[in-house]
């Protein structure tokens, strides 16, 4: 699952996985165990790059294993090495949400690091713009509506994997 912050990558990949009998991973969540640390804190310390390298590496470590779903941080599919990981182990699907939902997900929300900016919806605006083109490369891209339920949600990745029955092959 690939695509901005606040675009549903947690809670539809959590619903998918389920639907589809396959674990759940987040590549955020696995980064903040392996360090012990969030990653606000990691960026904080360590900066971007410090984190982007260690993100990569769980990317790279989680998509060798057995099928699952995994839900990545929104600048992972940036770096064209991670977009190389996985299209030769996965499939990448694209939450493709507008700007005014994904803002409305994100306001209210600390654990964003990218937007501790004096203009965290201007920000967001630059990351969206910026992100949107990268995005676009992935292999399904699915729409979110804001009165789309995560069931609702879930049902159209499901119709839009069933074109790639190769994948949904390997997690039954």
């Amino acid at each position: 699952m690939v695509g901005m912050m606040g675009a549903g990558k947690s809670a539809i990949g959590t619903a998918l996985a389920k639907r589809l009998d396959v674990p759940f991973l987040d590549s955020d969540a696995e980064i903040e165990r392996a360090a012990s640390r969030t990653i606000a804190e990691i960026f904080d310390r360590d900066g971007e790059e410090f984190f982007r390298a260690r993100e990569t590496e769980v990317i790279a470590r989680l998509l060798g294993g057995d099928p699952m779903i995994l839900a990545t941080g929104g600048g992972a599919f940036l770096r064209e090495n991670n977009r190389t990981l996985i299209g030769e182990q996965g499939l990448s699907v694209w939450l493709r949400a507008d700007l005014d939902l994904l803002w409305q997900r994100v306001r209210h929300k600390s654990t964003r690091p990218l937007l501790h900016t004096k203009r965290p919806k201007q920000t967001l605006a630059s990351l969206y713009e910026a992100r949107t083109p990268v995005y676009a490369l992935a292999d399904v891209t699915v729409d979110s509506d804001p009165p789309c339920s995560i069931d609702e949600m879930t049902d159209r990745v499901l119709k839009a994997l069933r074109v790639r029955e190769d994948v949904l092959a390997e997690c039954r």
